[in-house]
């Protein structure tokens, strides 16, 4: 694969990397770093890139792991309240969502959920990935993917019910 190639193949995904690696990260700098070194070892292994069934699968599964490496590497708990606040507050005026508050409770909440929840709920209702695309990127089978998407998003019910955010969105 040539840089022209690769450019057309793999560099349209920076944004979907990006805001998979944030969302895990929760760190704008630290995804933005994870993303370069999946660009880099993607890169690498350009010569291969066409043995795989999808040049997006395998790179959500390199961004995935660089991130838990990450994770791993921290010394400190990855939930940090101030950084979803800043998130917010740093976000262009364009993108900002009316209800900040709301959305700042719902990002609570899945930061509640496991790993592995958290991430099969990025895939699905933040990227639109298909149920056998994100087998592959969590190493997981359809059916138990469809179990933890459930639970997933049953316990962010249960979460944002407990918290009244419901009752928020109503006022």
């Amino acid at each position: 694969m040539n840089l022209q190639e690769f450019q057309n193949s793999v560099y349209p995904l920076k944004n979907k990397l990006f805001r998979f690696a944030r969302r895990m990260l929760d760190h704008t700098e630290e995804a933005e770093d994870v993303v370069q070194e999946a660009f880099i070892r993607l890169w690498n292994r350009r010569e291969k890139l066409d043995e795989y069934r999808s040049v997006e699968a395998l790179a959500m599964i390199t961004t995935k792991n660089l991130c838990l490496d990450k994770i791993k590497a921290r010394r400190f708990p990855v939930e940090n309240i101030e950084n979803h606040r800043q998130f917010i507050e740093n976000m262009p005026d364009e993108e900002k969502v009316d209800h900040s508050d709301l959305v700042y409770r719902l990002h609570q909440a899945i930061k509640l959920l496991p790993e592995q929840q958290q991430m099969i709920m990025h895939l699905r209702d933040i990227e639109g990935y298909e149920f056998n695309d994100i087998a592959e990127v969590v190493e997981m089978n359809e059916n138990a993917i469809r179990v933890a998407l459930s639970r997933a998003r049953k316990r962010i019910r249960e979460l944002l019910i407990n918290t009244k955010v419901y009752d928020y969105q109503r006022n």
